[in-house]
């Protein structure tokens, strides 16, 4: 880790205060929202975060969360970089080699994705069981060590997955499972390539979340994710898909999933 992430950890720490968060949660478009159900919330903006996005994505507001969700200290990242913005896959690993810093042991990946099935309508909420990385970047291209040799056949932290599963019984909300396949972006996907996604055995398809998986991975926290479904894919319905859309709709599954998460950590995780 170089000084300069040392630098932020140690700032990270004094403006935590005594906090000690095991989990952070990264939110996706239009799901800022989420954050509300933080209680005793920290505000940081990442401007004040040396290695974290700067500007990026409408729908992202760009600060770092720390409170309460439930009973368990969380961190949450309100913002995201994408691959699309500047064409590197790598672009979130300083915010992840962070939390790792600070000690936090897993992450919760969000995002809004398009249902490639019918039976999974906008504001549904999909637990991502699995993933297609389409795009064919990888975070790890360049790693000198054979640390880069990231084994993924459990990207996706089974207990996390229960308790994920739990809390959406308990609050009787609809949680969906599936792939998640990833294309680079920022276009959206052709009728033609949502065929193929089917095909292969994608559920959804959206334009971030792997290469975070696969850093926290190789910082070794564990992982979960969920996609709030924002629209159905190209070609399902006749209509054009747009970035509008998404931040117009991902706030109706965005509180499905606030509550699901916030359920999942009224006990211990």
């Amino acid at each position: 880790m170089t000084e300069g992430l040392n630098s932020v950890i140690d700032l990270l720490v004094e403006r935590l205060n005594g906090l000690v968060p095991r989990h952070a949660i990264v939110l996706g478009s239009g799901l800022g929202p989420i954050v509300n159900e933080v209680t005793d919330p920290i505000r940081i903006p990442y401007e004040d975060l040396a290695g974290f996005p700067k500007g990026g994505v409408s729908g992202h507001a760009g600060e770092l969360v720390a409170g309460y969700l439930g009973r368990e200290p969380v961190i949450m990242l309100s913002g995201r970089t994408h691959y699309y913005e500047h064409g590197d896959a790598n672009a979130m690993r300083a915010p992840i080699e962070i939390l790792a810093g600070l000690g936090v042991q897993a992450l919760i990946l969000t995002n809004s994705a398009g249902s490639v099935r019918e039976d999974m309508p906008p504001g549904s909420v999909m637990q991502i069981t699995d993933h297609i990385n389409y795009s064919g970047m990888n975070p790890l291209i360049g790693e000198a060590s054979d640390r880069r040799f990231v084994g993924l056949t459990n990207a996706y932290d089974a207990d996390l997955a229960t308790a994920m599963r739990n809390a959406a019984i308990r609050r009787g909300a609809q949680l969906f499972s599936g792939v998640y396949m990833w294309f680079s972006g920022p276009s959206f996907e052709t009728p033609a390539e949502i065929r193929m996604a089917r095909i292969l055995g994608a559920d959804a398809v959206g334009m971030s979340t792997v290469p975070e998986v696969i850093l926290a991975r190789y910082f070794g926290l564990k992982v979960a994710a969920a996609s709030v479904v924002t629209n159905f894919a190209a070609g399902m319905t006749g209509a054009e898909l747009s970035h509008e859309e998404t931040k117009d709709t991902a706030p109706i599954g965005g509180a499905r999933l606030a509550s699901i998460l916030a359920e999942m950590f009224q006990q211990p995780v």
